[in-house]
């Protein structure tokens, strides 16, 4: 660790926290500690913590008392096989009792919102312990890859809430504990050639942001025969997106580091991050993660159905048995790494990333971008299904495209869709990104 990333992470920061009435460090140093617990431990941590929270939410949080009453819910002694009893929260929910969410006693609540990548955009508010909590997860994973807080980074983003908040504080100490921020909204070649240069300059030591931003910058760098391996990145932590194998091996192979998959959001929290061993470990301090079946009850590990999660450190504004509108499998193995924290074994995307056939059969979009993904001339693309009957397939084409590809694509769609499905192909130059920067092969408007 160079002498400015020691003082940035034992001084500028905790003193940048204390201002802000955060308990960010003291979470750190706690969770550093309890990764290490076996699961058993880990387990009756948890089930103290909910039963505090829980009492404490019944105090203060008016739409929750008055659940918790018409469910005669006794959650000074609910064990976590009891969490189930309570009803899943949906943003609809939030959004019809929005008032009657926030504790009574809050204080310094921010309001944010998700960007609506699933077509319902809500509002939320999340007080300091909850960003306290949240932070610390994050600095707790970057450090299993030998990153600390003050070592250069590169946020390559595309959220109007970082790019919409850089008052002069912020860039202030942005600039102390050197993070660039790179927006991610429009990835021309020109654009892209320039941040290619910012990295250049920056050298960091660690990437973070949507795989596919970073898996783009890397084609590009590749493309124009730019080296990248070359700066010094330890890590590149990719989040709010799938992560395909392709986009994995792209960026590994030009920035010459190992690609670690977060796993989160603006309302669930920080769930999972993958340590160097390659476990995907959830963080079971302040999250409670349930996979459940399409009807909402609990399936057991090894079973793959949507991701639900509890986040412990929201009392302000509780977030309990959370829909996220993804599909994961829980693991029953321990990671080779020695932490007790539980693993997600497989994380699937959101449940509108997958398509369904005429004859109802469930697939993986996946299954639709091999297709695509293989085809000679095909430099981007995106797959919507309108209905059982119709899907719509963009295409950005390059000069190497043949008329031929087209027959291929319906045919294949065919195959896997259905025979009786229409399949239009659309040719455009630019496909954009959705409103938070992010980007989705595939959208389906069919519920599986």
């Amino acid at each position: 660790m160079s002498f400015y990333t020691s003082l940035c992470s034992s001084l500028i920061f905790p003193l940048h926290e204390v201002l802000k009435k955060h308990s960010t460090v003291r979470v750190r140093r706690d969770m550093e500690r309890s990764q290490w617990w076996s699961p058993q431990q880990i387990r009756q941590a948890q089930l103290k913590t909910l039963r505090l929270f829980l009492s404490d939410v019944q105090a203060h949080v008016p739409y929750y008392r008055q659940l918790f009453a018409e469910l005669g819910l006794d959650v000074a002694q609910i064990e976590l096989s009891e969490l189930s009893r309570l009803p899943l929260l949906t943003k609809a929910e939030i959004r019809q009792h929005l008032p009657e969410m926030s504790a009574d006693d809050a204080v310094g609540l921010a309001r944010f919102n998700t960007g609506g990548s699933s077509g319902e955009p809500l509002i939320f508010y999340i007080g300091r312990r909850r960003v306290s909590h949240d932070v610390a997860a994050k600095w707790r994973a970057t450090r299993w890859w030998g990153v600390d807080i003050g070592d250069p980074e590169a946020v390559i983003w595309g959220s109007p809430i970082e790019l919409g908040a850089q008052d002069k504080i912020r860039l202030l100490r942005d600039k102390l504990l050197r993070t660039h921020l790179i927006p991610a909204f429009e990835m021309s070649a020109e654009k892209v050639d320039g941040f290619i240069r910012q990295l250049q300059q920056i050298r960091p030591k660690m990437l973070f942001g949507y795989p596919s931003a970073l898996a783009h910058i890397a084609g590009r760098a590749e493309q124009t025969g730019v080296r990248l391996d070359n700066l010094g990145v330890k890590v590149a932590f990719v989040t709010s997106e799938r992560l395909y194998d392709h986009q994995r091996e792209k960026i590994e192979s030009v920035f010459g580091c190992p690609v670690a998959n977060g796993y989160g959001g603006r309302d669930a929290g920080f769930i999972a991050h993958q340590c160097p061993h390659g476990g995907m470990h959830i963080t079971a301090e302040d999250i409670i993660v349930e996979i459940v079946d399409k009807d909402g009850k609990p399936l057991p590990n090894g079973e793959l159905g949507e991701i639900v999660v509890t986040h412990l450190a929201t009392r302000d504004f509780p977030f309990i048995r959370y829909r996220t509108g993804d599909m994961g499998i829980l693991s029953e193995k321990m990671c080779g790494c020695g932490r007790g924290l539980p693993l997600l074994e497989e994380l699937q995307g959101r449940t509108t990333d997958f398509v369904v056939a005429l004859d109802g059969t469930v697939l993986h979009g996946l299954a639709l971008i091999y297709v695509l993904r293989d085809l000679e001339g095909v430099e981007a693309f995106k797959i919507t299904q309108e209905s059982l009957e119709k899907t719509t397939v963009q295409i950005v084409k390059s000069a190497s495209y043949r008329d031929a590809a087209e027959q291929k694509i319906v045919a294949e769609f065919k195959k896997r869709l259905g025979q009786a499905v229409t399949v239009n192909i659309e040719y455009t130059d630019y496909i954009p990104k959705e409103r938070s920067g992010k980007f989705r092969y595939v959208i389906s408007h069919v519920k599986p």
